[in-house]
C-alpha cells in the first residue's frame, strides 16, 4: 500500500489531478458548538483510514466570526483522549487561548467565551495538548477560521464562500502499508488540499480569492502558479497588507496562513496549477533536498521523497465560468498598516534555538528555546500588561524554524539587520527563521493579564514543538489601582468587568466627562459619573473616552 501510494502520488503531480477537493461546512453567529470525534475518511480508493474531526470525519467546520461579536463557544471531546483547542492567531485571554494547561478530558465539553478583537483575516484552530499536538491535528483535527470587519468589507474582494472566496488547507502525511496515517514521521510523501489527495478545484474566470494554510506537521512549501504567472498576496498571518503584492513565490512554513488573488478573467477553459518549486530551496529547510545545512546531516525517513527538492503541483485549478457578480480587477490599496515604532519598545528580549545534541546528527535529536526544554511548571518570562517589547530570535541550528507566539500579533523590524520583504511588513504571529539566521519583532501586549494561565510561544514544526521546542509567559498587571496608569493619572477598573466599572483618578487631575462607544465606534451612551454601569449592554469589547483636566484619554473595557 505504502509503496504505490509514493508512486501513485509522484505521478500525478507531474501530470493531472483529479479529485474535487472537499469545501468544509461553515458555522457563523454567536452560539457555535464544536465536537472532537473519531472516524474514518477514504484518502485512497477502497482504503478506509482512521481520523480525527470536528463536527465530522476529518478537519473541522470553517468558522465565519464578525470583529467585536461577543461569542460563546462548547467543545465537547469525544475522542476518548485528553485534548485541548487552540485559537491559532486569535487575541484572547489565556483562560479562553486553548493552550496546554486548558485540558480538555474524554467526555468534557469546555465552554470559553470571547470578544472577536482581531481585524478581518485567516486564523486557524488546533489542538495543542503538550506531547498530543502533532497527533491530533495530523489525524485530522483542524479548522479555519475567517475574520470579517467593516473596513475588509468596503473593499471590492472576492468573499462569496466556496465560490470565489476559497479555504485551502494545505498538508503532507505518511501513510503505512495498510493505509493508516503515521504520526511522527519524515516520510510526508503524500500531499493534499482539505484532506483531498490529488486535488482539483474549478474556480471561476474572474479574480478569485485562495486562503492558504500550511497545516502540515513539518514541511514548509515555496508556493507558486505554473508557468511563474503572476499571484497577489493581499494577507498575511493577522490581516491585510496595505497593497496588493505581485508575487510569483511565497515560502509558507507550517502554521502560517496568507491570502492570494489569482487573476483567471481571461483564463476560462485553462487549467493552473498551484504548486511548491521546492527545488528552488536551500539547504536548511524542510522541503530541501537536504533539510540540514550540510549535506552530510540525515534526518531519519526524510529520503528518498519525491517531494524533497523537486517541484510538484498542490492543487489543480480548472477554470470555469465566470458567477453573475464577478469580481475582474485587483485593488489598487487595502488597508492602512501602522507598524509600531521601535523607540516604544520598553524591553528587548533575546531568544536563541538552538539543538540538544550538535554535530552531523542534531537533525535527529530534540531543539531547544534558550538551551531549556519547555516544562509545564516553568514560566519563563512574566510580561507587564500593556509593554511594548522587541522579541530577538536566533536561530543557531541547521535546520529552520517556524517560530510562533500566542496572545499577540507581531511586526517584524529586520532579518538579519536589513527591512524584511514587504509580505512580512504586515501582521505576523509565525515567522520563518533559517539556520543561522536572527529576526527582530516589535509587539505590545495589552488588554489581557492572568498570573494564573501563561500564554505559549513555540516553534510550529509540531514534532519539535511536542518534544520541549517551546517555552511560556504570563501577562501580568503589576499596577494596583492606587498607581495605575501613572503617567496619564486615571484608573479603570476592574477589567475585564461584569457590568459595574470605578474611574479613579490622581490628584490635580479631574473627570468631567465619559463617552462609551462600542467596539465599531458607535455612540452608546454617555454620562459625569466616574462610576459607570454597563450591565444592560451586550458583552464585548467597549472603548471609554475620558475627558479629564489633563487631557483626553481612551481606555477598552471588556464586558464578561
Amino acid at each position: 500500500m505504502k509503496k504505490r501510494a509514493l508512486i501513485f502520488t509522484f505521478v500525478t503531480y507531474l501530470t493531472v489531478a483529479q479529485n474535487p477537493i472537499l469545501i468544509p461546512p461553515t458555522l457563523s453567529g454567536t452560539n457555535i458548538s464544536l465536537t472532537f470525534q473519531n472516524g474514518t475518511h477514504e484518502f485512497f480508493s477502497g482504503v478506509t483510514t482512521n481520523t480525527m474531526g470536528v463536527n465530522g470525519n476529518i478537519l473541522g467546520p470553517t468558522l465565519i466570526l464578525n470583529q467585536g461579536d461577543f461569542v460563546n463557544f462548547s467543545v465537547t471531546n469525544n475522542i476518548a483522549e485528553t485534548s485541548t483547542l487552540h485559537w491559532h492567531g486569535l487575541h484572547v485571554s489565556a483562560e479562553n487561548d486553548g493552550g496546554p494547561h486548558t485540558t480538555i478530558l474524554p467526555g468534557e465539553t469546555w465552554t470559553p467565551s470571547f470578544t472577536i478583537m482581531d481585524k478581518a483575516g485567516t486564523f486557524w484552530y488546533h489542538p495543542h495538548l503538550h506531547h498530543y499536538t502533532n497527533a491530533h491535528v495530523s489525524k485530522g483535527i483542524a479548522g479555519m477560521i475567517i475574520v470579517k470587519d467593516p473596513e475588509e468589507a468596503a473593499l471590492d474582494l472576492p468573499r462569496t464562500y466556496g465560490e470565489d472566496d476559497f479555504p485551502i488547507v494545505i498538508q503532507t502525511k505518511d501513510f503505512d502499508a495498510n493505509g493508516q496515517i503515521v504520526v511522527p514521521s519524515n516520510n510526508d510523501d503524500s500531499i493534499m488540499v482539505n484532506a483531498t489527495l490529488d486535488a482539483q478545484l474549478d474556480i471561476p474566470a474572474q479574480v478569485v480569492r485562495l486562503r492558504l494554510l500550511n497545516g502540515s506537521s513539518m514541511r514548509t512549501f515555496n508556493i507558486g502558479l505554473n508557468n511563474n504567472q503572476t499571484f497577489y498576496q493581499i494577507a498575511s498571518d493577522g490581516g491585510l497588507l496595505s497593497a496588493p503584492l505581485a508575487s510569483t513565490r511565497l515560502r509558507m512554513a507550517p502554521g502560517e496562513r496568507a491570502e492570494i488573488l489569482i487573476d483567471a478573467t481571461s483564463l476560462q477553459g485553462q487549467t493552473l496549477f498551484l504548486m511548491s518549486y521546492a527545488s528552488e530551496f536551500q539547504n536548511g529547510i524542510y522541503g530541501a533536498t537536504y533539510p540540514g545545512m550540510g549535506q552530510g546531516m540525515v534526518l531519519d525517513g526524510y529520503n528518498p521523497n519525491p517531494l524533497n527538492g523537486n517541484d510538484f503541483n498542490i492543487l489543480q485549478l480548472d477554470v470555469v465560468a465566470p458567477t453573475a457578480n464577478p469580481v475582474t480587477s485587483i485593488p489598487n490599496a487595502l488597508v492602512t498598516v501602522t507598524p509600531i515604532p521601535e523607540a516604544n519598545a520598553d524591553i528587548t528580549r533575546d531568544l536563541v534555538m538552538t539543538p540538544v545534541q550538535g554535530g552531523q546528527n542534531q537533525l535527529n535529536g530534540d531543539f531547544v528555546i534558550n538551551g531549556t526544554p519547555f516544562d509545564l511548571n516553568v514560566i519563563n518570562y512574566e510580561i507587564p500588561l500593556d509593554n511594548t517589547e522587541i522579541w530577538s530570535i536566533t536561530n543557531q541550528s541547521a535546520i529552520g524554524h517556524p517560530f510562533h507566539i500566542h496572545d499577540v500579533q507581531f511586526y517584524v523590524l529586520d532579518r538579519n539587520g536589513n527591512t524584511p520583504p514587504l509580505n512580512e511588513q504586515g501582521l505576523k504571529d509565525v515567522i520563518y527563521l533559517l539556520p543561522q539566521e536572527t529576526v527582530r519583532f516589535i509587539t505590545k501586549f495589552e488588554d489581557f493579564a492572568n498570573p494564573d494561565v501563561p500564554y505559549m510561544y513555540h516553534c510550529h514544526m509540531l514534532y519539535h514543538e511536542d518534544r520541549g521546542m517551546m517555552g511560556q509567559f504570563i501577562v501580568v498587571d503589576e499596577l494596583g489601582v492606587d498607581d495605575a496608569d501613572f503617567k496619564e493619572g486615571i484608573a479603570v477598573y476592574p477589567n475585564p468587568t461584569n457590568g459595574i466599572v470605578q474611574i479613579a483618578t490622581k490628584e490635580n487631575n479631574t473627570l468631567s466627562k465619559v463617552i462609551v462607544y462600542n467596539i465599531l465606534g458607535s455612540k452608546v451612551t454617555e454620562t459625569t459619573n466616574n462610576i459607570i454601569d454597563l450591565s444592560n449592554l451586550n458583552s464585548g469589547v467597549y472603548l471609554l473616552k475620558l475627558v479629564t483636566s489633563k487631557g483626553i484619554t481612551t481606555r477598552k473595557v471588556v464586558l464578561n
